[in-house]
């Protein structure tokens, strides 16, 4: 059985906290700086519970902390996950460009 590391399940929820396009959408919202639980579901249509379980997926990801004033809750985004995430993306973004160059050189080879 393969042990998975720390670092492997955070990419998992981040990668699986990024898959849903409300949430995607609230961390845009929250890249202007922190916002209330309210302000940030006015835009959306839908009930202000299922904005807090979109925001408790975001906060189990790493990426929003949730900031509790009395019955004022605020969000802060952080991106910190985010960066590992594009990190992990910048590996195959590479690849796949160094399998794109071999393919036009190739291409350009043939052609002569």
């Amino acid at each position: 059985m393969v042990e998975r590391q720390h670092d492997d399940l955070n990419l998992d929820a981040v990668f699986q906290a990024l898959s849903h396009p409300t949430r995607r959408a609230l961390i845009e919202q929250l890249a202007g700086g922190p916002k209330r639980v309210s302000a940030l579901a006015e835009p959306h249509d839908v009930s202000l519970a299922a904005v807090s379980k979109h925001l408790q997926a975001l906060e189990d990801a790493g990426l929003v902390e949730v900031e509790e004033d009395g019955r004022v809750r605020r969000c802060h985004l952080d991106a910190a996950p985010l960066g590992e995430a594009f990190g992990w993306l910048t590996r195959y973004r590479v690849f796949w460009e160094d399998r794109f160059d071999a393919l036009a050189d190739h291409l350009e080879s043939d052609d002569q």
